[in-house]
């Protein structure tokens, strides 16, 4: 299996908030970015781990970087070069429990599988990689249309399930995650998520 941390994202919602890029949140001395990298090592010992970033302080050991060719909208950290069948798509700005990472590790896909809360998508699961594609150039394209508003995870699934994009509903191929795995947008996330105690 591959999986792809995706932290090419402008950070436009989290400002450079304490000086650094939110994927260096640091949870007891461990970065965001290195903890999923550690995670996915400890849960899947021969896997491929690539970050995407243009930023060459994303190196982290145990993975290797990759710099997008195309990351104009949202929709683009999905690096469509680098979709095939059995790849894991992870967010970079996401702090995963030891139980959603085995979890997204140990449960097949038969085609493109969802994990997440009811707020937020934290991994796409590809089996089928033409399936997804399909899927997210849709998306792209009915955004660059103005057909629809916004176009990130939540409009994928949308478009996969085929679900109305002006409501989110989580259906089937989705697997919801009651853990404390929480991404991380905005200033406010953190310090809503900081009150709480860390796993």
């Amino acid at each position: 299996m591959k999986y792809i941390i995706m932290a090419d994202g402008k950070g436009t919602r989290w400002q450079n908030y304490n000086d650094i890029p939110k994927h260096f949140i640091e949870i007891d001395g461990e970065t965001l970015l290195a903890r999923t990298v550690r995670l996915l090592r400890q849960g899947d010992p021969g896997c491929e781990v690539i970050i995407t970033s243009h930023d060459p302080r994303y190196e982290v050991e145990g993975a290797r970087r990759y710099e997008p060719k195309n990351n104009h909208l949202e929709i683009d950290r999905f690096t469509e070069e680098l979709i095939e069948d059995d790849i894991c798509f992870l967010y970079g700005d996401t702090f995963y429990s030891e139980e959603a990472s085995k979890t997204i590790i140990d449960t097949e896909a038969e085609d493109i599988l969802f994990f997440g809360n009811r707020r937020s998508i934290v991994a796409v699961k590809v089996a089928d990689g033409s399936l997804f594609k399909k899927h997210v150039d849709r998306v792209r394209q009915l955004y660059l249309d103005g057909k629809i508003e916004k176009c990130i995870g939540w409009q994928v699934y949308q478009s996969f399930m085929g679900l109305p994009f002006d409501e989110k509903r989580i259906e089937s191929k989705y697997v919801v995650l009651k853990d404390g795995t929480e991404d991380f947008n905005s200033p406010e996330d953190f310090d809503r998520r900081t009150k709480k105690k860390w796993e």
